[in-house]
């Protein structure tokens, strides 16, 4: 397979996984393993993910920009832009604490992966199967002290196969806010998260972007952005009918395929 169709493949599986509660970095690492593509650096990685960022900052374009423009006079737009700046700062200290040994260790750990994948999936059927019933059901409506709580999640998605939309969601869900809300609160708590471990990661790769070979980047970062526009909604609308079992089971049967997998000797 030429590595022109790699970047393709992958930037897909980027753009489909990171909003999704599944974990994007998790996929990324075993399709990466599965196809032999070679990231020195991880700049490959890296710039797949901005077209990610871009997706859902373009999906919620008219948010930002109403948001941006009322944070002179409307108290609603200033509450919405700290409620978001406070959620976000718990996954920043653990990701400028813990990146170096995520990435030297648990990234190499296709085992932990595995665990990640089977306890997420099955917190989220418990919680799906005894959550408390919902209270809140506008994000604009989130008290700061449920958002920063929430926000905290974020943080156990440094072990890849946890998942950061998966932890925020199942948090939010469990802290009585409706799934919609919840799914639509981590799209948003999304950007600068993702805008920061882009900046983080970028800075550590910079001595690799000389050698990052172009046309795959660009492939990557292009199908990751419309892989992302096209998941984001339809995601919504269906957990807003459906709930999040199909995503908690898939995360199971991943995880014991995984476990099998490891056990015949792959990964390692």
């Amino acid at each position: 397979m030429s590595t022109l169709v790699q970047a393709a493949v992958l930037g897909v599986v980027q753009g489909l996984t990171e909003f999704l509660p599944v974990s994007s970095t998790a996929h990324l690492l075993i399709g990466s393993r599965l196809l032999g593509y070679d990231d020195p650096g991880g700049v490959f990685t890296v710039m797949i993910q901005l077209g990610s960022i871009f997706a859902v900052m373009w999906l919620y374009r008219e948010k930002l920009i109403a948001v941006l423009a009322g944070l002179p006079s409307r108290p609603e737009a200033r509450h919405f832009a700290l409620m978001i700046g406070l959620a976000t700062v718990p996954a920043l200290v653990a990701g400028g604490l813990l990146s170096k040994f995520v990435r030297g260790v648990l990234y190499e750990s296709f085992g932990v992966i595995a665990i990640a994948f089977i306890a997420g999936g099955i917190v989220m059927l418990l919680v799906e199967r005894f959550r408390p019933k919902p209270d809140l059901f506008d994000v604009d409506s989130l008290p700061f002290g449920r958002a920063l709580a929430i926000g905290s999640f974020q943080a156990l998605a440094l072990v890849p196969g946890v998942s950061r939309s998966g932890g925020t969601i199942v948090a939010a869900m469990a802290m009585r806010v409706d799934r919609a809300a919840a799914a639509e609160f981590t799209f948003f708590l999304a950007m600068p998260t993702m805008a920061a471990a882009f900046a983080h990661d970028l800075f550590e790769a910079r001595h690799e972007l000389a050698s990052a070979r172009g046309i795959e980047v660009a492939i990557g970062f292009v199908l990751a952005f419309l892989s992302s526009a096209l998941v984001v909604k339809p995601f919504v609308n269906y957990v807003r009918r459906s709930g999040f079992q199909a995503f908690a089971w898939y995360r199971v049967a991943a995880g014991l395929a995984l476990v099998a997998a490891i056990a015949r000797g792959w990964g390692r």
